[in-house]
């Protein structure tokens, strides 16, 4: 992906990530819940990595798990999991946004990204303590370049893997499909947008708020 056009500059200092404070038993209550609620999802749905395993092996050569570098809390990189839903070197074919009618995704794979099941190995991320279940969605390298000093405030808590952000644009394929720019559109109109949104997260942090952005993406994902 060729975003040296937008680059602003380097990822590897942490110096430049605004502190946030947030209440102190809010945090608590977010991390315990982060730790119990893995434990919960993965142990309940292991059957099904089972099954998302085999298909996606019977699908397309390549391993189940894809790994791929963003940037978490405080700006530090690392390997955010995910079911593998595309061809082995898509990478290499194509940018990191992807559109609905991408041709590097597999059959499996957009079934996966449809339910989002493709995300369940994010939860391992999460009892890691490098994401949570809520919270504004990691991004790339090349898009964090982007950010203005205000935007990296969503950097000052842990990345979910839900956030105000996510159920907003939970059809952004679809969006981008109709574009004929994607790249040009999705750092100009949908990122300042999907920052906007986090960002009034970070400033409403609490733990129950963080219950309700939960079932809004349950209701997201299964029902609408």
């Amino acid at each position: 992906m060729d975003t040296s056009r937008y680059s602003a500059e380097s990822y590897s200092s942490t110096s430049a990530i605004p502190y946030v404070r947030v209440p102190v038993l809010d945090a608590m209550l977010k991390r315990a819940f982060d730790i119990l609620f893995s434990l919960f999802v993965l142990s309940l749905t292991a059957p099904l990595w089972v099954i998302i395993a085999i298909a996606i092996k019977l699908d397309s050569k390549g391993p189940v798990i894809f790994a791929q570098e963003r940037i978490g809390r405080y700006g530090r990189p690392f390997r955010m999991y995910k079911f593998r839903t595309m061809v082995v070197d898509a990478p290499r074919l194509g940018p990191n946004l992807t559109r609905r009618d991408d041709p590097r995704i597999t059959r499996v794979g957009r079934f996966l990204r449809k339910w989002k099941l493709d995300e369940l190995p994010q939860f391992v991320n999460v009892l890691k303590g490098e994401m949570s279940v809520i919270g504004p969605r990691p991004d790339y390298p090349e898009f964090y370049r982007l950010y203005t000093p205000e935007q990296k405030r969503v950097f000052s808590i842990r990345p979910g893997m839900a956030s105000p952000a996510f159920i907003a644009y939970r059809d952004e394929e679809e969006v981008l499909a109709q574009v004929s720019d994607p790249l040009d559109y999705y750092i100009h109109h949908i990122l300042p947008d999907k920052l906007r949104r986090d960002l009034e997260y970070v400033d409403n942090f609490s733990f129950w708020y963080d219950m309700k952005i939960l079932l809004r993406a349950f209701k997201a994902v299964l029902f609408e």
